[in-house]
């Protein structure tokens, strides 16, 4: 049993991807004991009907896949893992950085593992669950207790049918995510406009060649793979392209009225910063400007 904490659009991907009757969400304290219901459109073929059960007490899993906001995944955890043998191992799935190394720290004895993924899913209504695009999901492990579950843990997320691959340097891949997420995210939620709209705006074109020379730096500070302004605008701009139809995640956030995951992308950035001195005044603007629209 493959048990999911956090019911929204990434976790309810997995839940409607892995096998029916091998998956099941971890109740939190203020939801439903009723299973929870939502139409499924995948990418390619017809829509489906997915019906996905509450852990119960007297279950313990195999695999937990950690699927909450990134702001919420310390608490989260606090009030589920006290029930979960030590054995247990756990993915991390949250936007940004930050959270994980939070994690990592609170419960080193812990297998931890982490979760770098391109898929892309979006809800438009609460009951319903859109596949809007296929990637590829990237895991390995956090801590040292990790190390031994990865390969069995992507061999069982691989029943799902979603691409999932090993990563021996899961913090090199979650900082490619994080770059490409801070030169898109801010700006479609400022924006309020669909991944792709935003390359046309002049509020991006205005920003984003300032903002890739901070990314520059700042990867060279983590101790990153060097990589030009260029080279970043580059991945960024075609990222943009590739998912032209979506809605960013802190776009729909914003929309729908919910605190966004800004502090753990933009703002992770910003905190990194001011530790060695360096100033980041656009990754700071695009904070601010985020947090003004909630």
């Amino acid at each position: 049993m493959i048990a999911i904490l956090g019911a929204g659009s990434m976790g309810r991907l997995w839940a409607a991807t892995l096998p029916a009757g091998q998956v099941a969400f971890v109740p939190r304290p203020a939801q439903s004991p009723a299973p929870e219901h939502y139409d499924f459109s995948p990418v390619s073929g017809p829509s489906r009907n997915i019906t996905i059960p509450w852990l119960s007490a007297r279950q313990t899993p195999t695999t937990l896949l950690v699927t909450t906001k990134a702001g919420d995944t310390l608490a989260a955890l606090s009030c589920v893992l006290p029930a979960l043998p030590e054995s247990v191992p756990m993915v991390l799935f949250q936007n940004g950085l930050g959270s994980q190394q939070q994690v990592a720290d609170t419960w080193p004895n812990r297998p931890i593992l982490a979760a770098a993924t391109t898929e892309g899913a979006n809800r438009p209504r609460p009951d319903q669950l859109i596949h809007a695009g296929a990637g590829t999901t990237r895991l390995g492990a956090l801590t040292d207790t990790g190390k031994a579950h990865r390969d069995t843990v992507v061999e069982a997320l691989k029943s799902s049918g979603l691409t999932v691959i090993p990563a021996d340097d899961i913090m090199h891949r979650l900082w490619q995510k994080l770059i490409v997420n801070a030169g898109i995210n801010p700006f479609t939620a400022i924006l309020d406009c669909l991944n792709g709209e935003l390359l046309q705006q002049p509020f991006f074109q205005q920003w984003i060649e300032p903002l890739c020379n901070e990314l520059s730096q700042l990867l060279e500070v983590a101790g990153q793979p060097a990589q030009s302004p260029r080279q970043l605008r580059e991945r960024i701009e075609a990222v943009a392209r590739a998912t032209a139809g979506n809605t960013s995640s802190m776009r729909a956030d914003v929309l729908a009225g919910r605190a966004t995951e800004i502090a753990y992308i933009n703002g992770y950035l910003v905190r990194l910063a001011e530790r060695v001195d360096m100033d980041a005044p656009v990754n700071r603007m695009l904070t601010h400007r985020v947090k003004d629209l909630i």
